[in-house]
């Protein structure tokens, strides 16, 4: 496949494609400040830019009330799923994220969902800046982490890592496992499986392509490494899914 990789991975996480749409790396790094704790900085980011102000929504519904509903959820999905792999308890999580959405589904204006997500992100920042304190990482497995969500699109290897952080790659790969709970490679699989859902949900991109820009060595072993994470196919991932959202779709518009 002739076609530049790097390119097409920033393509997709800034997600400009000529439009005004809210960049990906912006919203990454809001959730990482919710899954962090960092309780200050997601007050002003959200003091900053409302969501009823935030640039670049997609329109879900021609509705603006349920088109905000739609992101409402959509985010706070999203801010649960990131609090649960920053060590929040899927339970507790969810139970968060259902209390919160159920207040949207009452809400009567745009601006009552508007006021409710500062108040949803604050409450798992804060907990999350609980959980935070337990387990504080160290700057070299900060390092290493940031070093692999920026570099998805290439074959990443315990050499480069052990370059970039300045460890010896032994010392580097024992304390990235004793600190995250897994072995770096595992690490690496997961992230690439995490954007290659993403990618499946929210781009054209086929199998083939995208197996490609997260630098597996072929579109079978991508496939054979996505059904062993997910128990399905990368397809059947999509096609499931997107008939999914589709139904949620249509059954809250026929309320």
């Amino acid at each position: 496949m002739n076609f530049n990789k790097e390119l097409f991975y920033k393509e997709f996480v800034q997600r400009e494609e000529g439009l005004p749409r809210v960049s990906y790396n912006s919203e990454l790094e809001f959730y990482y400040y919710v899954m962090n704790g960092d309780v200050d900085t997601v007050k002003r980011c959200c003091e900053e830019e409302p969501l009823i102000e935030k640039p670049g929504l997609g329109i879900l519904s021609r509705n603006k009330l349920q088109n905000m509903k739609y992101h409402f959820v959509i985010t706070t999905a999203l801010v649960a799923r990131f609090c649960i792999e920053g060590g929040m308890e899927h339970s507790a999580a969810y139970t968060i994220s259902d209390m919160y959405i159920q207040k949207a589904d009452e809400a009567l204006t745009v601006a009552q969902i508007s006021e409710l997500h500062p108040a949803m992100c604050i409450d798992y920042a804060t907990r999350m800046r609980s959980i935070n304190k337990k387990k504080i990482l160290s700057k070299y497995v900060s390092h290493c982490i940031d070093y692999i969500y920026n570099n998805l699109h290439t074959k990443i290897t315990m050499n480069d890592l052990s370059e970039h952080v300045g460890l010896n790659r032994s010392y580097l790969s024992k304390l990235f496992s004793k600190e995250m709970g897994i072995s770096i490679t595992d690490y690496i699989i997961d992230k690439k499986i995490d954007t290659a859902k993403n990618m499946l949900l929210y781009s054209e991109y086929n199998t083939a392509e995208i197996a490609s820009i997260l630098a597996f060595s072929s579109q079978s072993y991508f496939n054979e490494v996505f059904k062993k994470k997910t128990g399905i196919t990368p397809t059947k991932f999509r096609n499931t899914n997107l008939f999914e959202i589709r139904e949620n779709r249509n059954t809250s518009r026929s309320k």
